[in-house]
């Protein structure tokens, strides 16, 4: 079966934001005199905001009532939000402009599958909006990945079958939230590392469009 249509994820896919969300949850976690470094960072990859600040949290021992969480997570989001104003159509990540072309070309839908509420404001800032033939993002689910449930949203807002969506992602639980979708999962960047992606690449430029929408079964 064809692949008819591409769910992206945004952050560290489109365009990269790390830097931005470890500026902002250094700061919180400083105010706090909790311990967190660029390790600790990297587990907060494609993790909820309420989860990540879990995670972070269980380096302190303080206890934090859900009020005080939901403040902290406010205060975050905060910094993170004023650090996106820097964001520009530069910051486009390599190769993402060229598959787009190359998508739209053939026809194949496209749409983001992120479980960032801060979705249509990076979009904006670099230009992007338009391009995508949905959005689905954090505003609109429950559950935040690896729970398939923004990719499936995704899928049913292209009016495609899971089956012939293929996931782009930079995260283990979003390639986990691809394949619990029933969909195919191409993993890039740190994401080339997890066993379950059907494809693995170090970044978009590597991406052979035509193994990616004629192939049925991936090989890696």
């Amino acid at each position: 079966m064809k692949i008819s249509s591409i769910i992206f994820d945004l952050d560290g896919v489109i365009v990269s934001t790390d830097e931005y969300h470890y500026q902002a949850w250094k700061q919180i976690s400083d105010q706090e005199e909790i311990y967190f470094d660029r390790e600790i960072n990297e587990r907060l990859r494609g993790v909820s905001r309420m989860e990540s600040l879990d995670i972070i949290l269980s380096h302190s021992d303080k206890s934090y009532s859900e009020n005080e969480k939901r403040l902290l997570a406010q205060r975050k989001n905060d910094i993170y939000c004023e650090l996106l104003n820097k964001l520009s159509p530069d910051d486009i990540l390599p190769g993402v402009i060229d598959l787009l072309l190359s998508l739209k070309a053939r026809n194949i839908k496209v749409a983001i599958g992120s479980s960032s509420k801060n979705t249509p404001f990076i979009l904006k800032q670099i230009g992007l909006t338009s391009n995508f033939d949905a959005i689905a993002d954090g505003n609109s689910i429950k559950n935040s990945k690896p729970d398939p449930e923004v990719f499936l949203l995704a899928a049913k807002m292209l009016g495609i079958p899971p089956v012939e969506c293929a996931v782009i992602e930079d995260a283990q639980a979003g390639i986990d939230a691809a394949k619990a979708a029933g969909m195919k999962a191409v993993g890039i960047g740190s994401a080339a590392n997890c066993l379950n992606a059907d494809m693995k690449l170090s970044d978009l430029t590597n991406l052979d469009i035509d193994q990616l929408l004629e192939v049925n079964e991936f090989r890696s």
